[in-house]
């Protein structure tokens, strides 16, 4: 596609709507007889980016936004569908629950080199996570905030892109809840039900669940049934307990599970129907459980709050992956399958103690400590060779950490935040090959400052002006695909320099918001895996990135019930060092970052039409949403040897509510859109990847009491 085609649907994104993805909760009621039209209000936008309430458009850097109801209005089900919708992030994955890589503005590994090799760190009510957990349900979701640019200050380790800020919804003082089910091609079926409600005068619980089958899009060519059948389940609950006066206690536990799921691994060209040539039922034993427990206790002192935040993140892994007869004939010369089982098992536990101001206090400050410790073990049994690997992973961290917004002036902020970190990590594995076993041990430290320096000005009471510079980390470690001494060397950390000017503007009444930003980023040693596809050996190795480039997004609302909402990014993100020794090929200086386009665009379009009344089902409401996006062509690995090419996804929904129940219509990728997830050049004649899902239509209920 020539650079003009790929302009144009990014000025249609523009023109058709006030430029930018969706950022606020859309609060819908009926207007009365006079104009038989809906009414659309909209509410300042509240957000917790920097650990304490705060008006989002009061932040001195990018943020977006997405509201549940956002959520549930567009069917944004999973993390990885949420943050594909917001601009400037990129992500890639192979279909597996556990292999999703978040760039934000060009930044993040060119390859990850283990689970806990992330750029972008995942925080679900306070609780650090890593982005292996996309695939996690987005269920009952108050708000969703993707932080842009480095967050090492407040977040930590692993945040050199940014943070997704995850807050789900708390128990209510009231009785309340929904069911909801939905039915749809692929054998999508999915139940959910959230109750909430006071169980004692200082008590309040939320339980909310959710159960989703499906099949896959990918066919078993062997017997002609989906390849696999994942299993989706999700169940949360919260207890919220008002101890006293200004003294509150959150305790939430949450498991997500996924059955049946596993890297797609295709080799191209798909064909009319993509498929897999493999063994029945392989994949029926792979599963990943995430559990997560956490007890929040806060207490509001004359003028400010004391937080502590105590965690238990979990995770289990069995995964089996394979390289179908198709694929290992061109590798090996036999048509012949080879599969790899992999194993893992993770306990993270982290502390968090934070002292900071009161919400709308004319200063805003936070400080804090913070202390993690991890425990992971990753294994793998090569069938073909009946090789067997055993890794056994360990971390700690400790963090001071502190952030100050002063006035200096009417209008004038001075924005300061710091934080320096201690990491310590221990390696020790075992290699089996044949008889012969050897022993490995490693361990590294290290310790970094992380910190931003800020200035927003008010130009109006509309509108803030920012300018940001800013530095970020990402932690060395060692690669989990290690299958030998020489493959288990350290790789190095990860830093980033950040630069970034932007403006923020909220109007008065909350109907128009407008956010652009421009930014530079220069990224030092980030990460990339050497892989050989004949001995499945793996080496890490480092690279330097250099990124830049603008976003501008909004929304309006008008008072007819039609909301419009679009986004615009351009991205330029170039690696800029020579990478020796690299899967595929040396990586030149130049390159183009992998899978990150140099446009990408949204537009949104909701509409609430009160209907006239009929028979005795009252007063109906017609809800359709629109949204559109653009991902443009981009670099399918560092060697740039082939791109992916631009797609286009259009997705449709439409609800017609009588009282407190509502029918409605689905269709996820309207036009049928053929586009990857991701691509790799196996070797120099064969490419594999994994085909994104065609057009699916289906029928969905909802009820809330």
């Amino acid at each position: 596609m020539t650079p003009p085609q790929q302009i144009q649907p990014l000025i249609l994104a523009l023109v058709v709507g006030a430029s930018g993805l969706t950022t606020l909760p859309v609060a819908t009621h009926a207007a009365g007889a006079e104009t038989g039209e809906a009414s659309v209000s909209l509410s300042t936008i509240t957000v917790t980016a920097r650990r304490g309430e705060e008006q989002a458009k009061e932040i001195p850097f990018g943020l977006s936004v997405l509201g549940g109801e956002q959520l549930e209005e567009q069917r944004l089900d999973d993390l990885e569908e949420v943050l594909a919708t917001v601009p400037g992030v990129d992500i890639s994955g192979d279909g597996g629950p556990n292999n999703s890589n978040v760039r934000i503005r060009g930044v993040g590994s060119l390859y990850q080199l283990n689970m806990d090799d992330n750029s972008v760190v995942l925080n679900v009510d306070g609780v650090s996570m890593s982005t292996r957990n996309l695939a996690l349900g987005m269920l009952d979701i108050e708000r969703i905030e993707v932080l842009k640019g480095p967050q090492g200050t407040l977040f930590g380790r692993n945040s050199e892109a940014g943070a997704i800020n995850v807050t789900t919804r708390k128990p209510t003082r009231y009785f309340e809840g929904h069911v909801r089910g939905e039915v749809g091609e692929l054998g999508r079926k999915m139940g959910e039900a959230v109750f909430s409600g006071p169980i004692s005068e200082q008590v309040s619980a939320r339980v909310a669940y959710r159960n989703t089958t499906s099949d896959l899009w990918v066919e078993n060519s062997r017997d002609g049934e989906p390849l696999m059948r994942p299993h989706e389940q999700t169940l949360r609950g919260t207890l919220l307990w008002q101890i006293g006066a200004g003294t509150e206690a959150t305790l939430v536990a949450e498991r997500y599970s996924i059955e049946h799921q596993a890297n797609l691994i295709v080799a191209q060209p798909y064909g009319d129907q993509p498929a897999n040539d493999l063994t029945p039922g392989l994949f029926d034993d792979n599963e990943r459980k995430t559990e997560r427990y956490s007890l929040e206790i806060s207490h509001d002192l004359a003028g400010s709050r004391l937080s502590l935040i105590t965690s238990l993140v979990s995770t289990d892994i069995v995964k089996w992956k394979a390289y179908d007869r198709t694929i290992t004939e061109q590798v090996f010369g036999f048509p012949g399958e080879v599969a790899f089982l992999d194993t893992s098992e993770q306990d993270e536990t982290s502390q968090e103690l934070r002292w900071s101001s009161l919400p709308d206090a004319p200063v805003f400050w936070v400080t804090g400590l913070h202390l993690s410790q991890s425990d992971r073990t990753f294994d793998t049994l090569d069938t073909m060779t009946g090789n067997f690997y055993a890794r056994d992973f360990s971390s700690q961290s400790a963090a001071l950490f502190g952030e100050l917004t002063y006035p200096l002036g009417d209008a004038l902020k001075l924005t300061g935040g710091v934080r320096h970190s201690w990491d310590e990590k221990d390696y020790e594995a075992s290699y089996r090959r044949g008889a012969t076993v050897t022993r490995d041990e490693r361990d590294l430290s290290d310790d970094y400052t992380t910190g931003r320096l800020a200035l927003s000005y008010a130009l109006s009471e509309e509108t803030n002006l920012y300018g940001l510079l800013a530095r970020g980390h990402k932690s060395g470690g060692f690669n989990d695909y290690a299958s030998s001494i020489e493959g288990s060397t350290p790789y190095d950390s990860a830093s980033v320099n950040t630069l970034e000017l932007g403006f923020k503007h909220e109007s008065l009444d909350g109907r128009f918001t407008l956010n652009g930003a421009l930014f530079f980023n220069r990224v030092k040693d980030d990460h990339l895996l050497g892989y050989d596809a004949h001995t499945f050996a793996a080496t890490a190795i480092n690279a330097d990135t250099e990124s830049k480039g603008a976003e501008l997004e909004g929304r309006y609302a008008f008072d007819n019930g039609l909301s419009l909402a679009a986004a615009l990014s351009y991205t330029d993100a170039q690696i800029t060092s020579d990478a020796v020794g690299v899967s595929g090929g040396d990586v030149d200086d130049g390159n183009r970052v992998p899978e990150v386009p140099r446009w990408g665009a949204s537009l949104s379009l909701g509409h609430v039409k009160p209907l006239p009344a009929v028979g005795g089902l009252g007063p109906l409401t017609l809800n359709t949403q629109l949204s559109y996006r653009f991902v443009g062509e981009r670099p399918g690995d560092p060697q740039n040897t082939f791109d992916l090419d631009a797609y286009q996804k259009l997705d449709l929904r439409v609800g017609l509510a009588a009282g407190n129940a509502e029918l409605y219509l689905w269709a996820d990728n309207l036009l049928d859109e053929d586009y990857d997830l991701y691509a790799y050049q196996y070797t120099p004649t064969l490419r594999i990847g994994a085909p994104a899902r065609g057009r699916t239509v289906g029928l969905g209920v909802n009820y809330f009491f």
